[in-house]
């Protein structure tokens, strides 16, 4: 069967899927360094809950969930940074409102309790045109906005009194980080599905501060863990014929628990 996996990941069927997800797989993994630095890696579930809800509700207003989840992944995000919410005890009531609003609406609309749970399963191999556009958007702001933000980010974080000492103003960097994690969770949960896209956030990113030697090298290898990671869950899935998502998740977290057992310790990542 796995002589067959090259030409069905070349079929013009999983072409547009393919490069989504691997753009979105690439793209992740530096966002959730970022959230690790931060310590908010708690705030990208409570995001993905938030997506999914509006998403359905998107969906049984007519919109694609693509388009009603980025809405409201980024109202949630600019909320996050006007209301200066910190702490995980902020980011479980996200969680726990996204929760809640996606399993009553998917119990009380038309669209019905199937597309919700095809949210949190994911709809990769369905994703089309849209979704890859605003996948790409996203890889180009990213490229764009990280240059800025990430200096700030790492000042922010290792010399917190700087932007005080100097009445530097800090909402401008969060928001930017707030709105493209928003934006990122929401087109990610509507392909690779909820927990597959908090994968992709949380796991390279705890794999790569405890192996890298250095910032950079966190960067690079928390990219290369996202994108080998969802390499080998396409042709997985594709092999066996199994749900994107939860294959996704077990090959990363079986990832995690090599490099924790591998002994190398933790890096300064810095």
């Amino acid at each position: 069967m796995f002589e067959l996996i090259p030409d069905l990941a070349l079929d013009p069927l999983f072409r547009l899927p393919f490069v989504t997800g691997l753009l979105l797989a690439g793209l992740l993994p530096v966002l959730g360094a970022l959230l690790t630095l931060r310590q908010e890696w708690l705030a990208a579930l409570g995001l993905a809950h938030l997506a999914a809800a509006s998403a359905l509700i998107g969906l049984a207003a007519g919109l694609p969930a693509v388009v009603g989840g980025t809405l409201g992944a980024l109202v949630a995000g600019a909320v996050k940074t006007l209301l200066r919410a910190r702490g995980n005890a902020a980011y479980a009531f996200m969680i726990l409102i996204g929760w809640s609003a996606l399993l009553l609406v998917a119990a009380n609309s038309a669209v019905g309790d199937s597309l919700g749970h095809a949210l949190i399963d994911g709809q990769l191999y369905f994703a089309g045109t849209t979704e890859l556009l605003m996948s790409s958007l996203l890889v180009a702001s990213a490229i764009r906005l990280l240059p800025w933000l990430m200096p700030l980010i790492l000042r922010a974080t290792f010399f917190p009194r700087f932007e005080t000492a100097n009445r530097r103003p800090t909402w401008h960097w969060r928001l930017g980080l707030d709105l493209l994690t928003a934006a990122s969770l929401a087109v990610a949960t509507a392909t690779l599905g909820l927990m597959g896209a908090f994968a992709l956030i949380f796991v390279p990113a705890w794999i790569a501060f405890r192996l890298a030697p250095s910032w950079r090298w966190t960067l690079i290898l928390a990219i290369l863990i996202g994108g080998v990671g969802y390499l080998a869950a396409f042709m997985t899935a594709l092999a066996l014929d199994q749900p994107f998502g939860p294959v996704l998740v077990a090959l990363l977290v079986a990832g995690a628990g090599l490099a924790a057992f591998s002994g190398a310790g933790t890096s300064s990542a810095t």
